[in-house]
C-alpha cells in the first residue's frame, strides 16, 4: 500500500514539475514577442511610417527567437 502511495505522490510531484516548465516556457513566449512588437511599434511611431512594417518585422523577429527558445529548452 504505500509503495501505491509514493508512486501517486511522485506522479503528483513530476506533473506539477512539467505544469511549472510549460507554463515558464509559455509566459517567457508572451514576453519576448510583447517585448519585440512593442519596440517595432514604438520605432514605427517615432518614424512617422505609414505602413507599420517595422511592427511586423520584429513581431517575426520575436515570434522566431522564442519558437528557437522553445525548441532549445525542450530538446534537452
Amino acid at each position: 500500500m504505500a509503495k501505491i502511495e509514493d508512486d501517486r505522490a511522485t506522479d503528483a510531484s513530476t506533473q506539477a514539475s512539467s505544469y511549472a516548465k510549460y507554463m515558464g516556457i509559455a509566459i517567457q513566449m508572451i514576453v519576448i514577442i510583447g517585448a519585440f512588437t512593442f519596440a517595432g511599434y514604438k520605432i514605427d511611431e517615432s518614424t512617422g511610417h505609414v505602413t507599420k512594417w517595422v511592427t511586423a518585422v520584429m513581431s517575426l523577429a520575436g515570434v522566431f527567437i522564442s519558437l528557437y527558445l522553445v525548441y532549445r529548452s525542450t530538446k534537452s
